[in-house]
């Protein structure tokens, strides 16, 4: 499959919401498909259901081969059997979100009507949708699953603010959350990337106005300078030095400390590695699915809907949180993960804290990081005691 073919919805495990959404904007959005992955066996009383809310980039493959790269999924070391997200305890659930291109309903799906008729795939058509559209998609998901409460609600970065919007929208429906390496509403330097990345896509000659598929093209090199100029945002400045300093690549004798200096080439390692975190991504994203997505990661904000008072999303709430956050992340800040720690205190939730040292950057809860390991587990298995669960 080429990356200009559109991904079945057939392809993934799905359901249909016959009776669609009513989004945010106005729209009646159906009927409405969602692309899901589970792990583990839900337990005969159904309560030890896990939903796992994945970041921008990410999707519904969280702990299996991905079918389109072939990689393992994204949170493997962190979701199986005996690992802090363990299959053999939890029924772990993942979907793809609203807006999304593996399967779940989005710019990249065929525009149907309710008798599932349909050729023209939605495009630029398909209307703007905010986080929490996303999670009311998943609620649909959970609810056909025959799950009236989950165990745990977990995901970081944009899993993250899907997790809060779980906690304010759905509070009754779950008994632990978990927002990681995320925010109660993004900023206006976050709000900037993403526009940076969007106008890359849009000034791309092969967007062609987002119907680039009429043409059997892709807006490869906006969408790969897009995901480039997002991939340095999850990374901090000790991690790339650690992982290529001004290291050159090597080459042919020339003038140059790798051979012959060149504009256009690649001369230091992390440009070349910059340049393949493109590429690779073109072949499994759309390009229209990254302009939906990272505008509703904008529009995100708790307090919005509270006249500006962030704890007035959370009074009463029966959620249990862990609100997790690394010493090296600068897009999302530990004094982010402080903002929402206070107006969760103001409205007397049960809350704790943890700060993981580490310079790995916003990606750290992607990679090898046994202090957030332990913690994940912890929380967990605290929880877990708590509700009697065996």
């Amino acid at each position: 499959m080429n990356s200009t073919t559109p991904l079945a919805v057939g392809e993934h495990p799905h359901i249909r919401i016959a009776e669609g959404l009513d989004l945010d904007c106005g729209v009646h959005l159906a009927p409405v498909d969602v692309a899901y992955s589970t792990y583990g066996t839900l337990s005969a009383r159904r309560d030890n259901a896990i939903l796992i809310c994945h970041a921008f980039t990410g999707d519904q493959y969280v702990a299996e081969q991905h079918p389109l790269t072939g990689k393992p999924g994204w949170w493997s070391a962190m979701v199986g059997p005996g690992k802090p997200i363990d299959t053999d305890r939890f029924f772990v659930i993942c979907s793809n979100v609203l807006g999304g291109c593996m399967g779940t309903t989005g710019p990249r799906s065929v525009r149907t009507d309710a008798e599932g008729d349909g050729q023209e795939l939605w495009g630029t058509a398909f209307p703007p949708i905010t986080i929490r559209d996303m999670v009311r998609a998943q609620y649909k998901l959970v609810r056909a699953l025959g799950i009236e409460k989950l165990f745990a609600v977990i995901g970081g970065s944009m899993g993250g603010m899907q997790v809060l919007e779980w906690a304010v929208t759905y509070p009754h429906m779950m008994l632990a959350a978990m927002p990681i390496a995320t925010a109660p509403f993004h900023s206006a330097q976050n709000i900037a990337f993403n526009e940076v990345g969007r106008q890359a896509i849009i000034a791309d000659p092969d967007w062609l106005t987002g119907r680039y598929w009429q043409a059997g093209v892709v807006p490869a090199r906006g969408l790969a300078v897009a995901r480039m100029m997002a991939h340095i945002t999850y990374l901090s400045e000790e991690a790339l030095t650690r992982k290529f300093g001004r290291r050159v690549r090597q080459g042919p004798q020339g003038t140059g400390p790798a051979g012959p200096v060149s504009l256009f080439g690649d001369i230091f390692e992390v440009e070349s590695y910059l340049r393949y975190q493109g590429s690779s991504f073109v072949r499994r994203f759309d390009a229209n699915s990254y302009l939906t997505i990272t505008r509703a990661m904008d529009w995100f904000d708790i307090a919005a809907d509270h006249d500006g008072e962030m704890r007035a999303a959370f009074i009463g709430t029966p959620v249990r949180f862990c609100v997790v956050s690394f010493s090296s992340d600068w897009l999302f800040p530990t004094s982010s993960a402080r903002v929402l720690l206070r107006a969760l205190n103001q409205a007397a939730a049960n809350v704790s804290f943890v700060e993981i040292e580490t310079d790995k950057g916003h990606d750290a809860f992607l990679l090898e990081e046994p202090g957030f390991e332990r913690t994940v587990r912890g929380f967990l298995c605290g929880v877990a005691e708590h509700a009697g669960l065996g």
